[in-house]
Formats: C-alpha cells, sequence, structure tokens
C-alpha cells in the first residue's frame, strides 16, 4: 500500500511539473503572438502608406493619346 501511494504522489508531482511548464509555455506563446500580431499591423500599415504613395506618383503621369 505505501508503495502505491509513493507512486502516485510521485506521478501527482510529475502532473504539477508539467502543467506548471505548460503554463510557461503558454504565456511566452501570448508573447509571442502579441508581438507577432504588432509586427503585422506595423507592417500593414506601411503597405498602406506605400500604396497610397504610388497611387498618388502614378495619377501624377501625364495619360498619353493613343
Amino acid at each position: 500500500m505505501e508503495a502505491e501511494f509513493k507512486s502516485l504522489e510521485r506521478k501527482l508531482h510529475e502532473f504539477v511539473a508539467l502543467c506548471q511548464r505548460l503554463r510557461e509555455d503558454n504565456q511566452q506563446l501570448r508573447q509571442q503572438l502579441a508581438s507577432a500580431i504588432s509586427d503585422n499591423k506595423q507592417l500593414s500599415d506601411k503597405i498602406g502608406t506605400a500604396s497610397n504613395r504610388l497611387e498618388i506618383l502614378l495619377n501624377q503621369i501625364p495619360e498619353e493619346d493613343a
């Protein structure tokens, strides 16, 4: 009976350690996701700005008569 309790206690400790490790991994992934979302927004804004500037430049080119 004592051996069963020791085995159960060991398994419980392993489970708790695994849960803690998963919590830490989850927190790290959340931070990476937030960073990636921020980077994506900045890049999207830059693309929008470049697109607007390109459209303005294209509108300044005189049209040729065919």
